[in-house]
């Protein structure tokens, strides 16, 4: 079901129902949704079927601004299907579930060590401390020697915690057989919009998912970070950076699930001036992000020494200016050729670290 063409004002609720496993009950509850003027935009089952066979499905339901919430989970009830839940959700939400489990069982086999953060994404909940203050809703969960406290605002289901344990187990093997990545350059990042990605060293493993981020660049995006706006980067051009080959360094950023590179920095040292190179996805591009992979980019040049952070743009593009200036630096900008070269002293930057 969509909403009209032209209605953008609406908020994403989080909805359960306990819907019965009988023919054209399903058609029922879509059809008292749309009825209230609000669109169902993702279904699936999160609860185990009841002693009446009845089942907890969860909805992600669009709600127009001018229809309030409670009028929705009057307008199912009509049908005489129980709510039991209503949140409000985040648009982040609205991935596939099958495809964001494969995409943080991915992560887990990348770094056994990052099965709580992504046992946290797929629960939808946050990681606790023992001693934080408590949320509505709190479940303990076991990884080998280590507890995880997770809470949300609403419970937890059997299914849920099933699925969780599957992906805690798949650690646990992975953790006997390697030594688990220590993230200690892991960051979270709290976007201007309020969404968050996940900062880490890029290695020759995301090769394919960075791959997929050129590819899904806008060929304007492809012509101003890599010189060209061909969908396909050069054959071992991608191993070669992320592997670090001839002293270069990188940096991604990824979905807070890890299953898809959303951003990613490159710096190439010459001799005291490191080459800075920086793209993000169409999508996400006017949060912040951009500004935050330079600060990472200015990061590693005075590890390694470097006194000056430069970029090169097609002649007359400016925004990598405003980029570094929006990082902390104060640069000044050139032509070679058609080119536009941008540099500017590490030294500001050194000191207001």
């Amino acid at each position: 079901m969509d909403l009209p063409e032209g209605v953008d004002d609406v908020t994403l609720w989080r909805v359960h129902v306990e819907l019965e496993d009988r023919p054209g009950r399903l058609g029922e509850l879509a059809t008292v949704v749309g009825g209230a003027g609000c669109d169902i935009v993702a279904l699936h089952v999160v609860g185990e079927p009841s002693d009446d066979g009845a089942i907890t499905d969860e909805l992600l339901v669009k709600v127009p601004d001018d229809v309030e919430a409670g009028e929705l989970v009057e307008a199912v009830g009509s049908a005489g299907i129980p709510c039991t839940l209503l949140v409000r959700a985040d648009a982040a939400e609205l991935s596939d579930p099958a495809t964001t489990a494969l995409a943080l069982a991915r992560m887990v086999a990348a770094d056994p060590g990052s099965a709580p953060r992504a046992v946290a994404t797929m629960l939808r909940a946050r990681l606790v401390a023992p001693d934080a203050p408590g949320h509505p809703h709190t479940h303990t969960l076991r990884v080998g020697t280590q507890q995880v406290r997770l809470g949300r605002a609403w419970p937890f289901t059997a299914t849920e915690l099933s699925r969780a344990a599957a992906l805690l187990e798949l650690a646990s093997q992975l953790g006997l057989a390697t030594t688990a990545r220590t993230p200690t350059d892991d960051r979270v990042l709290l976007l201007r919009d309020g969404t968050e990605a996940l900062l880490r060293a890029a290695s020759p493993d995301d090769a394919l998912l960075v791959a997929a981020l050129h590819a899904r660049c806008s060929p304007e995006t492809r012509l101003a970070r890599f010189g060209h706006p061909s969908p396909q980067l050069a054959p071992g051009l991608l191993q070669a950076v992320l592997a670090g080959e001839n002293g270069s360094r990188s940096a991604v950023a990824t979905t807070i699930d890890g299953g898809s590179v959303v951003g990613l920095v490159t710096l190439d040292d010459h001799g005291g001036e490191a080459m800075v190179t920086v793209v993000v996805e169409d999508g996400w591009q006017g949060r912040g992000l951009g500004t935050s992979l330079v600060r990472r980019a200015i990061e590693l040049a005075l590890a390694a020494g470097a006194d000056t952070l430069a970029a090169s743009a097609p002649g007359g593009d400016m925004r990598l200016t405003r980029l570094l200036r929006r990082a902390g630096l104060r640069p000044t900008a050139r032509f070679v050729g058609d080119a536009l070269v941008v540099s500017a002293p590490l030294v500001t930057a050194a000191v207001a670290g």
